[in-house]
Formats: C-alpha cells, structure tokens, sequence
C-alpha cells in the first residue's frame, strides 16, 4: 500500500490511502497466529484497471514522438518538450493524465496545451521537440527554438497547468461542470517543465498524455496560486539552511475574495521535515488545511478535501515547513551536510523548495454541499 502522508486527524479527503487502527490489529493479530489463509470460498474477485491509466479509457492518447535520452552524468534536466497535435474538431477536455515513461527519474511536470488558430500557423509539426532549460537560457529562447510562435511572431494561446505530476500523485476526477477546458482541434502539448532526475547510467524517457474529453463546456474552470518559492508571498526567514540545522519556515498570504478550495498540494524536498497549513478567518476562526508529521520526498499528494472548503474574503492562508539538514536526515543529500539554498527558485532536487499550491473556484452559495466523493473512474461516457 502507498503511505498516506497526511495527518487524516488533522483534516480529511477523498481517495485516502491508510489503515485504521483495527485494521493494523487484525493485520497484526494475522501475523502473529501464522498468517494462515482464509476460506478460498471468499476470495474476491481481482480488481480489472485499465491499462496505462490510473483513471479509465482514454479517448485520445498523445505520445511524446521519440525517446528523451538521458545521459548518464548524475545531472538534474530541465526540459522543455512539445508534442503537437491535430484532432477532428474543437472539442472540450474532461482533463489530462500524464504517465511517465521513466518512473523512476520522472520527479515533476508540469503540462500546458498551446493552441492555434486556424489561419495563424500553418505547420505546427515543425520544429525540434526538445530543449534543455539550461541550454535554451529563458523560456522565450527555448519558445523559439521549438518554434511554438505564430507564423507572424506572435504568442499562440496557453492553457495553462492542464496536469500536473509529482511521485506518488493519482490524477483527481472532478464533478461534471467543474474544471475542463475547451481546445482547439491544432495545438501542442508544452512541458515547460519536466525534471528528470540524475542517473549514473544512461536511460531514456517516452512519456504519453492521456486525453478524455467531454461533451459540454466547462461551466467553472478552475483557478491557481501558489504561496512561497516561485509564488504570491514571501518565506520568512528566507529560505537558507545552514549545515546541522533544524528550521522553521513561515509563508502566509491574504485571501481577498471569497472562494472555494478544493486542492491543495504540499511540496518540499529532501530536507523536509514536516508540513503545516491552515487558514484563519477574519473572525480568528481556524480552518485546517493539511498536516504532514513526517514529510516524504518520494510519496507527493495532490489533496482534494471531501467537500469544497469556504475560504472568506480577508483570511489568512498560513504554511509551515520545517526542514531537517543534519545528518540525522537519511534523505539529505550531502554527507557531511552543507548550506542548503531555497533562494533563486531553483528546482533541483538538491536545492530546497516550500511551496503550497491551491487549487479553487470564486466561491458560490452552496459549494460547501458539492461532494468531491465518488467520481466514476471511468470518464468515457460521462455527460
């Protein structure tokens, strides 16, 4: 079973993976009377998952066209990658699931469709397919290498943060009506940022985006932010950590309208100890957010609580992270350990990060009753 990391006394979601105290006991209880096997008569059925898709069957599957190599150098890569395509018509998507090709150094994408219009670039299959971040030195180098741009120079539409990966996240399905989006028939798939992580030995990546569309427009697409590294609001202090130091690190940002929170998502890295986040209203009420006691680099959740939660307008949105860089740390990646930055924004693995990402919609009177339970695993079909 995948760990759970989230504290389930602290808030609850849906789709949590744990085991309640009695089911521990009877595990162990089992264990202990010699793990003796039941009744065969009451063996279940194996469970039938459809294949390459942790969500059902996908309605189009787009496949990055060659191979990524990925040499052997013990180097973090930053790529920026674009898949075109072209389907029958303008259609809405239901949402996207990206599946690695290389579980093991897949750390992070984060996806994004281009779209273009009909008249305002006539070949979209040209250009190369990938680019290293590094070596492209902005986005805008690397835009243009790849020729993503309009015929005449200009910037297609962006659709941003379509899917997102990070180890251990399962692709959330939502209620009709809430989330989607509409593409045009010609458009790119951009990983504007995917992280392979170092390897010792050369391997090699070829990734796929499953598609399942829908056949009404989204009613309420989703909005995002992101308090600390890269986001709204500052870490304090910054986000520096000596050698054989425990720290704390606070970021908080001012909610200015009401709005329904719906997912939330955690991210540190190895030095990562621990995760706090809540919300305090105008009227010092505290709304729990996410507790993690014993953060884990390799197991990253997406959380989406069980029914939206009301955020008024003037609330506090507070995170705490404290980050372990002492040799106590079996993750820390140096040994002796070393001054650790968070500062720049920079994403490897050995770098520190602390972000809170939230996911949400203006808020609507009756949101609080909208369950986020019991979605169909399979999206074909669906209204």
């Amino acid at each position: 079973m995948p760990p759970w990391p989230a504290d389930t006394s602290y808030q609850r979601y849906i789709g949590e993976r744990y085991l309640t105290s009695d089911e521990k006991r009877l595990i162990t209880e089992w264990i202990h009377q010699g793990c003796n096997e039941g009744d065969p008569a009451h063996i279940p059925s194996a469970p039938e998952f459809p294949k390459g898709s942790q969500l059902g069957i996908p309605d189009m599957v787009i496949r990055m066209e060659e191979p990524f190599i990925i040499p052997g150098d013990n180097k973090d890569r930053f790529m920026v990658i674009k898949i075109p395509f072209e389907l029958e018509k303008d259609t809405f998507l239901r949402m996207a699931e990206y599946v690695p090709g290389n579980r093991k150094l897949s750390h992070h994408v984060n996806g994004h469709i281009i779209q273009y219009k009909e008249d305002d670039k006539k070949n979209i299959f040209e250009g190369p397919r990938f680019i290293d971040r590094d070596d492209a030195g902005t986005l805008d180098s690397s835009y243009r290498y790849l020729k993503l741009l309009n015929d005449d120079g200009s910037y297609p539409l962006l659709t941003p943060s379509v899917f997102n990966y990070l180890p251990g996240v399962v692709p959330q399905i939502y209620p009709v009506g809430i989330g989607g989006y509409r593409i045009k028939k010609r458009g790119a798939i951009l990983m504007r940022d995917i992280h392979f992580g170092p390897t010792p030995i050369q391997q090699s990546d070829q990734s796929y985006i499953n598609l399942f569309f829908d056949s009404l427009p989204p009613i309420r697409p989703f909005m995002e932010t992101q308090l600390g590294t890269l986001g709204i609001s500052e870490i304090v202090p910054p986000l520096l950590i000596p050698a054989d130091t425990i720290m704390k690190f606070v970021t908080k940002a001012v909610i200015y309208q009401d709005v329904s929170l719906v997912t939330i998502n955690p991210h540190m890295h190895l030095l990562g100890k621990s995760f706090l986040a809540y919300a305090i209203t105008p009227t010092a009420d505290t709304i729990p957010l996410v507790r993690i006691n014993q953060w884990d680099f390799r197991w990253q959740c997406f959380y989406t609580f069980k029914k939206m939660l009301k955020i008024p307008a003037g609330s506090i949105i507070v995170a705490e992270g404290v980050f372990d860089n002492t040799s106590n740390n079996h993750n820390n990646p140096f040994s002796p350990p070393r001054q650790i930055t968070g500062l720049g924004g920079s994403m490897r693995t050995t770098d520190e990060m602390f972000q809170l990402i939230l996911t949400y919609l203006p808020f609507q009177s009756g949101d609080e009753e909208i369950s986020l339970e019991g979605i169909s695993p399979n999206l074909k079909g669906l209204p």
